[in-house]
């Protein structure tokens, strides 16, 4: 997900806790726990400093978003709590795990994926089901903000009840790309889902040998091939993979690539991402 969603997760995690009773260092370093636990993950974006070698696509959304790592985050989450405001509240820890749970799960269902498992995969975990920006999920929590702050009687329980809705709406969608995904099983060599912007409406990107299909479709009888990408499979890649390291890296990352090699450059480029003409994910040279 993008860092506002995570930011709105975060505050909801902690509008969600029972804070009557809880002392003023306590209330800091609760707000603390839910908004960074729900942005460490992300702190991966600090390897671009020393990426020498175009890693940076396989290091993102890799060992710190991985299941494994939660309790590591959660731990040194609630050591900054201690070290800061001196508390030491199992609650810290345990509210610790919940956000950067919700930070790593949330970002598989994105088209992007992360390294779910690692280090005991190198799987690239995503679903596909839910775009990086989620104006639904934007306008779930906007209507539980709005409630509690207009509805004085409204307690922190508002809050969970948007995070169920939430989860409700992540399964509809996901559900609904699961039964997409299967109607394509067979129909391409390759296949895979990403989502559109708009609500229950997914691109389905498949490959058979060189020609590449984008279909915009969803469970209601829509089925359109917004563009057919012609691949060059047997394209020499050494020369493009030893001038942009980068472009090895997105080969190796992404599902299938379509391959690009005409007049003017070489180049390789992620079709999930291939909007109005290009994708954004594109690594070439030029000839």
């Amino acid at each position: 997900m993008d860092s506002i969603t995570h930011t709105l997760f975060g505050l909801a995690i902690y509008g969600g806790v029972d804070k009557r009773e809880m002392s003023k260092p306590m209330k800091r370093a609760t707000l603390f726990t839910a908004v960074v636990g729900s942005h460490i993950p992300d702190i991966d974006v600090i390897s671009q400093l020393w990426d020498t070698e175009g890693q940076y696509q396989m290091w993102h959304r890799g060992i710190t978003h991985s299941l494994f790592m939660i309790p590591v985050w959660a731990l040194l989450l609630i050591a900054v709590c201690y070290m800061i405001w001196g508390v030491k509240d199992r609650r810290l820890f345990y509210l610790g795990l919940l956000a950067v749970f919700i930070h790593n799960t949330s970002d598989i269902f994105n088209a992007w994926g992360t390294g779910y498992l690692e280090p005991f995969s190198s799987i690239r975990l995503t679903f596909g089901t839910i775009p990086i920006i989620d104006f639904v999920i934007w306008g779930i929590l906007l209507i539980g903000f709005l409630y509690k702050k207009f509805n004085k009687t409204a307690t922190h329980q508002v809050y969970h009840i948007v995070g169920a809705v939430i989860v409700l709406h992540v399964a509809l969608q996901s559900f609904q790309g699961y039964v997409i995904y299967q109607q394509y099983e067979g129909v391409y060599e390759q296949h895979t889902l990403s989502a559109s912007f708009v609500p229950w409406n997914f691109s389905v990107i498949g490959k058979n040998d060189k020609e590449v299909e984008i279909i915009e479709t969803n469970l209601f009888g829509r089925e359109n091939v917004a563009y057919v990408l012609e691949s060059a499979p047997d394209t020499d890649l050494e020369k493009l993979f030893k001038k942009v390291p980068e472009a090895k890296t997105l080969y190796e990352w992404s599902p299938f690539v379509v391959i690009v090699d005409d007049d003017e450059r070489i180049g390789v480029y992620d079709p999930r991402f291939y909007r109005n003409g290009q994708s954004f994910l594109f690594e070439y040279i030029e000839k």
